[in-house]
C-alpha cells in the first residue's frame, strides 16, 4: 500500500499563469443526477481520519510503470498538488485538520499506486497551482482542473471525470431545471467571472430573444455566503460545481434540481494535469486504464458519490471548442 504524505506548498504567485478558478465540464444525461445523489448515503459514509481505512487502492501496472519518465521516477516519488482543501467531496482536511483527503486525492492515489510511485500531496491555494508546475515543485495537479484552450497551451491532460455544473434549492423547492426557460424570472446565485456566469448569462439571451423575462443573477464569493441565502430564500437557485452540490444535498443543505455542461454547449473534462512535454501525460493515461479496467476507479467515484461524472476512458489533451 502507497503510503500518502500531505506538506503545505508556499509558492511566489508574482508570475503565476491565471487561467480561471473554475472547471469546464462535459454534457450528461437527464438521469446522472439521479445516479449520483442516490448513491450520496453510502458513498459520504467513509473514514474521515488521516489513515483512510476506506480508500479504494489498485496494483502497480509494469506496462504504465515503464512510461514514467526516468527524472520523476527516480525518487519513487510523485508530488501532487491538490487546490482548495475545504470543498468536500473534492478535497478537504481530515480529522487531524492537516492532511488533505478527497475523491480528488483518491484518484491520485490510484494512479500512483498503478506507477508504483509513492505519493506526496502538497496542498496548494488554486492560485498556485500553474506555476507549482511550472517551476517543478509540483509534477502534476489533481484539483478538478478542466482542459479548456488556454490551458492546453501549457499542460498537457489524462481526463477522469466529467466537471458537472449542478442548480441547487432549498430542499423540496419544487423546481426543475433542465434547459434555458427554466431559469426565466429566477433569482440565480452564481460566482463572477465563472463558466456557470457564461451559461446564464447565453441562457438570458435566449430567453429574451425567445419573449421571456431573464432570470436575476446576484454574485457571490463564496460557498457559506451561497448557503446562507438559499436557506433564507433570498436566492431561488445557485450554480456551481457538482461535486460541492451532492455533498451538501448528502447532508440535507440543498437539493439538486437540474445539471449542465459547464462547457456548455460544448463538452469538456476535468484532468490529471502535467507540464506540456515533460512525457508524464501517457504514464498517467495508462495508469488511468488499469485502474478503468480493474474497477477501481468505478468504486472510488462511488465512493464519493460521484458516480454521474465518470467517463469511460481516459483521453489524452481532449479537443476543446475555441
Amino acid at each position: 500500500m502507497i503510503r500518502t504524505r500531505t506538506t503545505t506548498l508556499a509558492l511566489a504567485l508574482s508570475s503565476v499563469v491565471l487561467l480561471g478558478a473554475c472547471t469546464s465540464s462535459a454534457d450528461i444525461e437527464a438521469d446522472a443526477r439521479a445516479e449520483s445523489a442516490g448513491s450520496t448515503a453510502e458513498a459520504f459514509a467513509v473514514d474521515t481520519s488521516p489513515e483512510q481505512a476506506d480508500r479504494v487502492h489498485t496494483d502497480e501496472d509494469a506496462g504504465a510503470a515503464a512510461l514514467v519518465p526516468d527524472s520523476i521516477a527516480a525518487d519513487g516519488r510523485l508530488t501532487v498538488g491538490v487546490a482548495g482543501a475545504g470543498e468536500p467531496p473534492l478535497a478537504f482536511l481530515s480529522d487531524d485538520n492537516t492532511t488533505v483527503v478527497g475523491s480528488e486525492v483518491d484518484i491520485a492515489v490510484l494512479v500512483a499506486d498503478s506507477l508504483g510511485l509513492e505519493l506526496e500531496v502538497v496542498n496548494v491555494a488554486w492560485e498556485q497551482w500553474p506555476l507549482g508546475l511550472q517551476s517543478g515543485d509540483l509534477e502534476a495537479v489533481f484539483s478538478n482542473v478542466g482542459v479548456n484552450a488556454a490551458r492546453l497551451e501549457l499542460f498537457d491532460f489524462a481526463t477522469y471525470r466529467e466537471g458537472v455544473m449542478a442548480f441547487t434549492t432549498a430542499p423540496d423547492s419544487g423546481l426543475s431545471i433542465e434547459g434555458a426557460e427554466d431559469i426565466s424570472g429566477l433569482t440565480v446565485a452564481v460566482g463572477s467571472g465563472t463558466n456557470q456566469e457564461r451559461i446564464l448569462l447565453d441562457w438570458n439571451a435566449q430567453n429574451e430573444a425567445a419573449g421571456l423575462e431573464p432570470a436575476a443573477l446576484e454574485y457571490f464569493a463564496n460557498a457559506g455566503d451561497v448557503l446562507l441565502a438559499i436557506q433564507s430564500g433570498r436566492i431561488d437557485t445557485y450554480l456551481g460545481p457538482n461535486p460541492n452540490a451532492v455533498y451538501q444535498e448528502s447532508v440535507g443543505q440543498v437539493e439538486i434540481v437540474g445539471t449542465v455542461n459547464a462547457g456548455w454547449p460544448n463538452t469538456t473534462y476535468v484532468a490529471a494535469t502535467t507540464l506540456k512535454g515533460n512525457g508524464l501525460v501517457d504514464a498517467f493515461e495508462a495508469a488511468l486504464q488499469h485502474v478503468f479496467d480493474d474497477g477501481t476507479y468505478a468504486r472510488t467515484l462511488d465512493r464519493w458519490g460521484l458516480s454521474g461524472e465518470a467517463v469511460d476512458a481516459p483521453e489524452v489533451n481532449p479537443a476543446v471548442a475555441s
